[in-house]
This record gives structure tokens, C-alpha cells and sequence, in this order.
């Protein structure tokens, strides 16, 4: 709470006592601010937690749904192993994404099923992922872009969701990777339905 104090103080008074050379520094404030009132929060919504509050609870205080105030702030335990789960999505998801949407886009089939984990190499082999890829254009034209990649963390997969334009539709990449960056899943939506 000091911290947090201190970083208010400086805020409230940037504004009177600024360098107007140093235009950052009243962003660089506010900034502090705001990461010192998360880690405020995140201690508040874990003694909640630990005070026995419901999700649910936290989620009406928050102004959200419970689900999404457990994906913020809670701590998933695998059932499997009974090991507290990753939250964070695979840092190379974007990167990887992109590579595989631009060997699609080249042709490049057998890079592509490369990157498959066994269970996909099975089910997808190069020729079909061919076939799919031909059956868009197909319905859509050339391939003319890609968006901007979203990625979320799935359990122990990492879900990336990427826009992608065609000549005349638009579509969504799905493309779900393991933690050693194989393919789990690979799908190719139209946009209304992603």
C-alpha cells in the first residue's frame, strides 16, 4: 500500500512539477500506479480466495463473469497430476502461427505436416492438408493476408486464432500447439463461424 502511495503522490503531482521536456514521465507514473493496484488486487482476490470467497463473488466484484475472474486470477490444478497448471499461453504461438499460415500460403504442405504431433500426422496426411487448402482457395480465391494472431492457453495446449483474407472471404486459422511447438490442431474456419 506504500508503494501505491508513493506512485499516487507522484502522479497527482507530475503534472504541476513536470519537466516539459520529460513528457514520459507522467505516463511512467501512471503506469506504476497501475501495476502497483494490480499486484494490490491480486493479493485481495487470493485472501478472498483464501477467506473462502466463491469465484462467482469475486467475479460481481469485479464486474465480470466468475469464469473469467478464475482465468485472471486463479491458480488451475491439472486433475490429472494434481500439479498447478500453466496459465500462460506458449510464448513462440504468434511466431509459430505465422510460419505455418505462410507455408500454407506457399504451398509448402510437407513443412507443414513436419510440425504435426503423431496423433495429427495420422489423421491429416500431406495430400489431404493439400486438398483443403486448394477446396478454399476454391471457394474464396488467393490468399491475400493474414491479421494479427491471438493466442490463449488451453489446458496443455496453446490456441492461437488467426485472420486470414482471401480474395473473396475472409477465414480464421485455429491452429493449437504442445509445449515442444508440435501441431495438435489444425483448422481452417470461415470467419462467422470462428
Amino acid at each position: 500500500m506504500i508503494a501505491l502511495r508513493a506512485r499516487l503522490d507522484e502522479l497527482t503531482t507530475a503534472p504541476v512539477l513536470a519537466d516539459p521536456d520529460d513528457g514520459g514521465r507522467l505516463v511512467t507514473a501512471a503506469a506504476g500506479v497501475r501495476d502497483a493496484a494490480e499486484g494490490i488486487l491480486i493479493a485481495a482476490v487470493r485472501q478472498a480466495r483464501d477467506d473462502g470467497a466463491s469465484w462467482q463473488t469475486i467475479g460481481d466484484a469485479l464486474g465480470v463473469t466468475r469464469q473469467a475472474a478464475f482465468q485472471r486470477y486463479g491458480k488451475p490444478v491439472d486433475p490429472r497430476t494434481g500439479e498447478p497448471m500453466s496459465t500462460h499461453a506458449l510464448p513462440e504461438a504468434t511466431s509459430l502461427a505465422g510460419d505455418v499460415i505462410d507455408e500454407l500460403a506457399a504451398g509448402e504442405w510437407a513443412k507443414v505436416v513436419a510440425r504435426f504431433d503423431d496423433v495429427m500426422t495420422q489423421r491429416l496426411p500431406e495430400d489431404a492438408l493439400g486438398s483443403a487448402w486448394a477446396y478454399i482457395a476454391a471457394n474464396a480465391g488467393a490468399y491475400e493476408r493474414r491479421g494479427e494472431t491471438v493466442s490463449v492457453r488451453a489446458g496443455d495446449l496453446t490456441v492461437t486464432n488467426t485472420p486470414l483474407a482471401f480474395e473473396a472471404g475472409d477465414y480464421t486459422a485455429r491452429i493449437t500447439f504442445r509445449d515442444d511447438h508440435t501441431i495438435a490442431g489444425l483448422y481452417i474456419l470461415e470467419a462467422a463461424a470462428s
